[in-house]
């Protein structure tokens, strides 16, 4: 028996303004024709009347059939197009960054070529296989473009382009791995503060001793930070609770104070970390430029002094080094919360009940580098907390180290 008649109504946009076409089922047979509609209510109606009429069995198709447009988009074409999409719905700068990263640096090299029907389950389980031989990206970084890749697709089934999306569905990715801890914990934060050079120490500072995000740090002006006062201001965050005013620690106060002696931009309106020319630094370059060398050094002192090294360390994940130095001089997570821009402060809370339980497990050097770090988080006279440590060996041990 004849499946029943069912349709839609596609819409196309062209040089020479929008046109209507009818998608349907009729007599058994999938059929495409031209609306003669210059709006959808009235294609809408039009396709109505041919379904009706499909029903009373007096529809005939014309003559000849009209040919559905051709050719069919390209991924490229049609990748492209979803991005800027996602461009006009307002999503944030950081997001439609990550989603050109996925395209431009993964997806398109593999996929640009290909018109969408051609992207079949096996074409995807191709491309996976690549990435993983390939090395360069870790399995839930591989899963990461897989689900653009998928949310590409699913538009794409939408419009009726493709029968199904064939990037969707668990069996579809790797088999994630549980992420490295991606902050730096106390005990060694001294150790990469003292191996990176020139702005990086003073920008590594600020992220671990205000809690601000690598884009909050490099928005940063002069303007914004008093150190009269020591406070910060920041106006560039990605939420409402983000723009505050943060406390500076004493030793963070100084750290700012010697990079604006030694900076050549220091006026009001010029940015506290800045490239030679004076312009503002690129969060997208300052991982590899400012981050990984220091972790590299940082490292060598390390497993000199027999702690840990650092691995998978974000820029991020210094806002968890922040709220933890906070918890364990005995802020107010409520306080730690607000400093650090977060509507909510559970995240505050479980990060004081980790800090608070390791600091008290922690022994010898390893006790020690962690109340080096809390007594360079010290708020001057807003604690009670006092590191009970003699710093003389911890800092005799680090320059041995050195």
């Amino acid at each position: 028996m004849p499946r029943p008649a069912t349709g839609q109504v596609i819409e196309r946009r062209g040089e020479r303004g929008t046109t209507f076409g009818l998608r349907f089922r009729a007599y058994g047979q999938r059929y495409y024709v031209t609306a003669n509609a210059r709006a959808r209510p009235e294609a809408e109606t039009e396709l109505a009347n041919i379904l009706a009429d499909v029903r009373r069995g007096i529809w005939r198709p014309p003559e000849p059939v009209s040919e559905e447009p051709k050719p069919e988009p390209t991924f490229h074409v049609f990748a492209s197009e979803w991005l800027a999409a996602r461009a006009q719905e307002g999503l944030a700068e950081r997001t439609i960054e990550d989603y050109r990263w996925a395209l431009t640096h993964h997806l398109l090299p593999f996929f640009a070529d290909y018109r969408l029907s051609a992207i079949t389950v096996r074409e995807v389980d191709r491309y996976k296989a690549t990435k993983a031989a390939e090395g360069i990206l870790g399995a839930n970084q591989v899963n990461k473009t897989l689900t653009r890749l998928s949310q590409i697709l699913s538009v794409a089934v939408e419009y009726d382009l493709i029968a199904a999306n064939p990037a969707a569905g668990k069996r579809r990715r790797l088999k994630s791995t549980r992420p490295r801890r991606s902050w730096v914990e106390p005990e060694q934060l001294m150790a990469l503060l003292e191996s990176a050079r020139g702005y990086r120490r003073p920008l590594l500072a600020t992220l671990a001793g205000a809690g601000l995000r690598i884009g909050e740090a490099l928005a940063l002006r002069w303007a914004d930070v008093d150190l009269a006062t020591g406070t910060l201001r920041v106006l560039s965050s990605k939420t409402d609770a983000g723009v505050r005013l943060v406390d500076l620690t004493p030793a963070l106060r100084e750290e700012l104070a010697t990079h604006k002696a030694d900076a050549s931009w220091d006026g009001p309106d010029d940015f506290v970390f800045v490239t030679a020319s004076g312009r503002a630094r690129n969060r997208s370059n300052e991982r590899r430029a400012a981050l990984l060398p220091a972790i590299e050094k940082a490292n060598a002192k390390l497993r000199k002094l027999g702690i840990a090294s650092i691995e998978g360390a974000t820029f991020h994940g210094l806002r968890r080094t922040y709220a933890s130095l906070r918890a364990a001089v005995g802020d107010d997570p409520a306080y730690t919360s607000e400093q650090i821009g977060h509507d909510d402060p559970r995240f505050t809370l479980r990060v004081y009940t980790y800090a608070t339980k390791r600091r008290q497990r922690l022994t010898g050097t390893h006790r020690q580098a962690f109340d080096r770090a809390l007594e360079w988080a010290q708020m001057g006279t807003s604690s009670d907390y006092t590191v009970p440590v003699v710093l003389s060996q911890v800092n005799a041990e680090t320059r041995d180290a050195a």
